[in-house]
């Protein structure tokens, strides 16, 4: 990866065009032939940019830019679309390259598998005397993240999500009206389970007889104590 800090203008070329004025800028030029455009603010977001499959070719100014000051340009074109970024160099403040090496890739933790596996183990968090039927409980139109015994008679089937908005709430009750035609399992009635619920969730699925769980994926993975526990 090279990381150019450079006082720069460019210029987009394709479905439209765009132009960034002269100013300090970071130019990050990626081995995959990406190149992005950052200012010091704006958080993560780059200024533009240029996706791979593309080339970066180091230019000569011409006469009109030597004449106001450029001392090189950088031109990247897009190999499929024929998008150009033209990056005009008026002076270059660092200029490094670095060797990253090959990148495991983002691990996510608290994601809907990891959630549902945990509450699996731990339906009490659900409610006392549950205990698990069956994790990814099919159905004709497909499986029920949980599915519960009630002590007290029928089932509970519980959709779980990192968060829990209204299509999860629809979700979940075209299961229960499925699952409900089953004499084997009905009475089933319906838990919704999230990190997260909207507000706008959490009064659909009350005006649905469909109760909502707010999960605490830490403490059920049991990192406040620092060791692995049930909730």
């Amino acid at each position: 990866m090279r990381l150019v800090i450079a006082r720069c203008s460019v210029d987009y070329t394709g479905r439209l065009t765009a132009h960034l004025p002269l100013a300090t800028r970071l130019l990050v030029h990626k081995s995959d032939g990406s190149l992005l455009v950052h200012s010091d603010s704006l958080s993560y977001k780059p200024l533009n940019w240029m996706s791979p499959p593309c080339r970066l070719e180091v230019e000569e100014p011409d006469e009109e830019s030597a004449s106001v000051g450029v001392i090189e340009h950088w031109r990247v074109t897009h190999a499929k679309t024929g998008d150009s970024l033209l990056v005009r160099i008026y002076e270059v403040l660092h200029d490094s390259n670095h060797e990253l090496g090959v990148d495991p890739g983002l691990q996510k933790h608290g994601v809907e598998a990891d959630l549902q596996r945990l509450l699996a183990e731990q339906v009490e968090v659900i409610g006392d005397g549950l205990t698990l039927v069956r994790r990814e409980f099919p159905t004709a139109i497909g499986p029920v993240d949980l599915l519960l015994r009630n002590p007290e008679g029928g089932t509970i089937a519980v959709e779980v999500k990192r968060r829990g908005d209204i299509d999860g709430v629809e979700q979940l009750t075209r299961y229960l009206e499925l699952l409900g035609r089953d004499p084997h399992l009905a009475p089933v009635t319906g838990v919704f389970a999230a990190q997260e619920i909207k507000p706008q969730a959490k009064v659909l699925a009350t005006d649905r007889g469909i109760r909502c769980v707010t999960l605490d994926y830490d403490g059920m993975k049991g990192t406040e104590s620092g060791a692995p526990r049930l909730f």
